[in-house]
């Protein structure tokens, strides 16, 4: 049996690991902590677990493995700070950090302990996602030339933030807005399938005020260090993401349209990107259920590397520099 702790139940994916956790077999929830007590009472009766005022008891238990930190994004380090030094496996819902500097130190303080870690960036595994990765490193798309990923839903515009979720529309506690919320998870996608950025820049916007100055729209565009343009758009606004990935090289196409995607290569027979490519590898299991399998024992699951995650809190803070000041900006390379 695998025990861990929630740490934070803040973020708005919370309801969703805490039933995740609570159907496992092989899991138990022991222990929440939340500076919010009603809200640490509710996860722990949805967990069946105990709730502790103090994270201490946490990081002192030797039968807790690992904990899931859902917390608001300004609470990230010192929380991974404490589950280091406490030599618990972490799993910290995206984004890592704030931004470079916090996210650096965290990369910095997992790797040093030597733990596992995983974040929340599910899109890696979606079959039509996988399928696209496979033909880049096979080549099959020739060398890539442009890439976009879209990822956008309504949530300014149905109120998702208005009480119970209100930090997340808040820079000041969540590091980013609109954009970086959702963007993130495009960004991820994008760096997966084409590597490192080297500078970067954006526009926002602010549409409805709804949440005061919080953006709630954006259009990223930054270069990769194999020359590849790439674009990236993330809003709270739209009614609808119609085209989320679209991957470019000068040996064919990949798209995702309408949840369908649509492949052409000249190295692959019948890739005529004409109807919908259905010869997909099988999903993998979502992040956290990867993380609870390395955590019990699983050998060579892809989790996401904190180094990785740490790097894509510095491409979108160059994203959000270059929207403030209308300029490129080259993302940091560490936090010092």
């Amino acid at each position: 049996m695998i025990q861990v702790a929630f740490v934070g139940c803040a973020h708005i994916h919370t309801p969703g690991y805490a039933k995740r956790v609570a159907e496992r077999r092989d899991v138990q929830a022991k222990f929440v902590w939340d500076p919010d007590p009603a809200r640490a009472k509710q996860r722990a009766t949805e967990l069946h677990a105990m709730v502790v005022r103090s994270r201490a008891t946490i990081w002192a238990d030797p039968e807790i493995a690992a904990v899931i930190v859902c917390s608001e994004t300004n609470r990230h380090l010192r929380l991974v700070k404490e589950g280091a030094a406490a030599r618990k496996h972490l799993f910290v819902e995206k984004p890592l950090g704030l931004g470079s500097r916090d996210a650096y130190a965290m990369a910095d303080l997992i790797e040093q302990a030597g733990i596992l870690y995983q974040t929340g960036y599910g899109m890696r595994s979606d079959p039509k996602h996988l399928f696209v990765k496979q033909q880049v490193e096979a080549g099959n798309l020739g060398r890539l030339t442009r890439l976009r990923a879209s990822v956008c839903h309504n949530g300014s515009l149905g109120g998702w933030f208005d009480t119970e979720w209100r930090w997340m529309a808040d820079p000041r506690i969540a590091g980013v807005g609109a954009f970086g919320d959702l963007g993130t998870h495009g960004l991820d996608l994008l760096m997966w399938l084409a590597g490192d950025v080297v500078r970067a820049t954006a526009e926002l916007e602010v549409v409805t005020r709804r949440y005061g100055e919080c953006d709630e729209t954006g259009e990223g565009l930054f270069k990769f260090a194999s020359g590849a343009i790439g674009t990236l758009a993330a809003a709270w606004v739209d009614v609808a993401n119609p085209v989320s990935l679209l991957v470019s090289g000068t040996e064919g196409h990949a798209a995702v349209v309408g949840g369908k995607l649509y492949f052409h290569s000249s190295k692959v027979p019948g890739a005529d990107g004409k109807e919908p490519w259905t010869a997909l590898p099988p999903a993998l299991p979502s992040p956290l259920d990867m993380f609870l399998n390395a955590v019990g024992g699983a050998a060579g699951l892809p989790l996401v590397g904190v180094r990785e995650a740490a790097r894509r809190s510095a491409v979108m803070e160059a994203m959000y520099k270059g929207a403030k000041s209308h300029r490129w900006i080259a993302p940091r390379q560490s936090g010092g």
